[in-house]
């Protein structure tokens, strides 16, 4: 539903944080999109030499006592310290002190596809090898998806706040920021902290293998001889306020989020549904009263698997006719890193437009005739992007889809 005019602040990005396996930190982050950095490595989280293949996108020289200074780092599983670390990016970003988050109204909202699986992984091995008696309390402690919020909350000493976690799967990132996005719209909270975290986990790694989905070297998506995804992980959490409270401040702003658009349409547990993303597209695109005609770059979810990238770019076209504008997938950088992609490429997203340039879809050889677009292949181009499209697409179809645009653009 679109809201009055006169009750819809306008809602702009004013900091951003990034944990990747291309870069932790924003800046990492940037100068591994723009030059095209492959986050894919033999996996050591877990023991894969059971598996076919041995490749993830894993999280490499993350120190989370750098980030993580109020809770103990050590209380708290990987993807919590992940949105911790980003949380804390993000508000450092954002003005830090300046920012005063302890006196104003707040949103925590996280996303994630498996929460803290790798804790998860660690209690089911306990269980079979010596019984639910010996679990570690720490360990159970620290299981609970909520945690990736709550500990956002604890670790900046945010005490008016509302802090919960979306689950809607490899969309929830996106899910994450259409809520904060209407929570500083219509003034029920000041700021907002919201994005996606997901770790690296063996449960995840077996059920995509299981569903023959895994890649067996690199993510090739829009590739006639795509093979499938990589699993990844990280997290990414943006900062939003309203338009008012960020001149107040004197605030950088990194990006304007113009609309979202959200829909489930429950066809098929595992194969989007044509009609329903482009509907999500079309929800988006009116949300931000903008026409196709004015979006200049499209952040694909584009996973890599055959069905996915037709199914999406079949859905573009639908609404964009024959001649989309670019559309990339920066999976083939980071892999699919589940509950925190959709982030992740809205951060992605807002250092395009700042950064004028297009990320490039990596690893590309020949584009399938089906997929139809122009991905970007291998080398980033430079760009004056206004207004950016960032598709979030998941099991079950729960699809979520985010415009942001350059602040200040003439309209």
């Amino acid at each position: 539903m679109t809201m009055p005019v006169e009750v819809r602040r306008r809602v702009v990005v004013t900091g951003m944080g990034v944990v990747s396996s291309i870069g932790v930190g924003v800046d990492e982050f940037a100068d591994g999109l723009r030059s095209g950095r492959s986050g894919a490595s033999p996996i050591t989280a877990f023991d894969a030499s059971e598996f076919p293949s041995d490749v993830a996108c894993e999280v490499r020289g993350f120190e989370p006592d750098q980030w993580i200074h109020t809770v103990p780092a050590k209380s708290l599983g990987r993807a919590s310290q992940f949105a911790v670390a980003a949380a804390r990016m993000a508000v450092d970003d954002a003005g830090g002190d300046s920012c005063a988050l302890g006196d104003r109204r707040g949103l925590v909202v996280i996303g994630t596809t498996n929460g803290e699986s790798q804790d998860l992984d660690r209690l089911a091995e306990i269980e079979v090898a010596e019984g639910a008696e010996r679990m570690d309390p720490a360990l159970v402690d620290r299981v609970s998806a909520q945690n990736l919020a709550l500990s956002v909350a604890r670790e900046l000493r945010l005490s008016d706040v509302d802090a919960y976690v979306i689950g809607t799967a490899c969309s929830a990132g996106n899910y994450a920021i259409g809520d904060a996005v209407d929570a500083v719209r219509l003034g029920h909270a000041d700021f907002a902290l919201c994005g996606g975290a997901d770790a690296l986990s063996r449960r995840t790694f077996a059920t995509f293998h299981r569903l023959g989905l895994i890649a067996p070297d690199v993510c090739r998506p829009f590739d006639s001889d795509r093979k499938g995804i990589l699993t990844g992980e990280g997290a990414a959490v943006l900062m939003l306020e309203s338009l008012d409270s960020a001149l107040a401040r004197g605030a950088t702003i990194h990006a304007e989020v113009l609309g979202y658009g959200l829909n489930c349409d429950a066809w098929n547990p595992v194969s989007p549904l044509r009609a329903s993303v482009a509907r999500c597209v079309q929800l988006a695109l009116d949300d931000a009263r903008v026409k196709p005609g004015d979006v200049d770059l499209i952040s694909a979810h584009g996973t890599g698997t055959k069905l996915n990238d037709v199914t999406e770019c079949e859905a573009i076209r639908d609404v964009y006719g024959d001649d989309p504008p670019p559309t990339v997938s920066i999976k083939s950088m980071l892999g699919h890193t589940m509950g925190a992609a959709s982030a992740l490429a809205a951060v992605a997203c807002a250092l395009a437009i700042t950064g004028g340039f297009i990320p490039p879809t990596i690893n590309h050889r020949v584009t399938d005739p089906a997929c139809g677009i122009d991905c970007v292949a291998n080398h980033a181009v430079d760009a004056d992007l206004q207004v950016v499209q960032n598709n979030g697409l998941a099991f079950g179809g729960d699809n979520a889809v985010l415009v942001l645009g350059k602040y200040g653009r003439t309209v």
